[in-house]
């Protein structure tokens, strides 16, 4: 498995310093939080803004590996709103997907913005089917790829669980749209089985090893990444596993890195327990 750290762990838009320090360990990727880079990510951001943000990356030694946390800044855009709000995510997920594709990146995880409120289960289902297929249409000669997060009740109430994406994936059955799973999500829904990894085996491309809160892998002691790891082996994945860390020390970020990275190569990475 290839490793990699989300820059939600790094400095607010800059973060040059921490990236030429990382590029030296083990971690081979970095996930990007857009908002996290640019302080505006739609309307006023260059194509030399990502231009620049790509080469400070790969000059770090680092390669871009795809986008999450995208509806950060966004907060009026969510998947059931009106027509025109549905055009207007359209829009911007159509932006996101071209910011992907030009920082060399290929995955875009979508978790926030998908409560469906007081819209029935199997409406909201058809709806997203229905909005799914377009997006996908539409970005289809990017080489991007849209991934569905399943995330704990807290967090979502519509893609809870990887069945539920699996249902998705397989309705949509477009090569835009495949799976993301979520270590903390795994926990909070009962699914860090080996079955649960068995079953999106065919469609999963992205994983995210975090705990509840976004701390320290492993600092709860709720997520068993060492079983997870052993999992994600079993069914032969040999994709990306991000660290999902947030920044937890703007003093020294990188204290809290090196130990969340300790954990992720001993349970994700090419070090197995014996």
């Amino acid at each position: 498995m290839k490793l990699a750290i989300s820059n939600i762990s790094l400095p607010a838009y800059d973060h040059n310093a921490e990236l030429t320090q990382i590029g030296t360990t083990a971690i081979a990727g970095i996930e990007v939080a857009p908002s996290r880079v640019w302080h505006d990510t739609w309307h006023g951001l260059a194509s030399s803004d990502v231009n620049r943000y790509r080469h400070q990356v790969e000059h770090s030694g680092l390669q871009i590996i795809g986008l999450h946390s995208l509806l950060y800044d966004q907060p009026d855009l969510h998947l059931f709103g009106e027509p025109a709000e549905e055009i207007q995510l359209l829009n911007f997920m159509k932006h996101l997907s071209m910011v992907c594709r030009d920082l060399g990146g290929r995955t875009l995880t979508w978790g926030a913005g998908r409560r469906r409120g007081a819209v029935p289960r199997a409406e909201a289902r058809e709806r997203a089917i229905g909005f799914l297929m377009r997006l996908c249409d539409q970005v289809s000669d990017h080489g991007t790829v849209f991934c569905f997060e399943p995330l704990g009740p807290e967090d979502d109430d519509f893609i809870n669980t990887s069945a539920h994406a699996l249902d998705l994936v397989k309705a949509v059955n477009h090569r835009a749209f495949r799976i993301q799973i979520d270590a903390k999500a795994l926990v909070e829904n009962g699914e860090a089985k080996l079955a649960a990894f068995t079953a999106v085996k065919p469609h999963l491309i992205h994983f995210h090893a975090n705990d509840p809160g976004l701390g320290v892998l492993g600092s709860t002691g709720q997520v068993d990444h060492a079983a997870l790891g052993r999992h994600l082996r079993a069914v032969g994945y040999d994709g990306w596993v991000t660290a999902e860390q947030r920044m937890l020390n703007a003093a020294s970020p990188l204290t809290d890195i090196t130990r969340s990275t300790a954990v992720l190569r001993q349970c994700y990475g090419n070090i197995v327990d014996a």
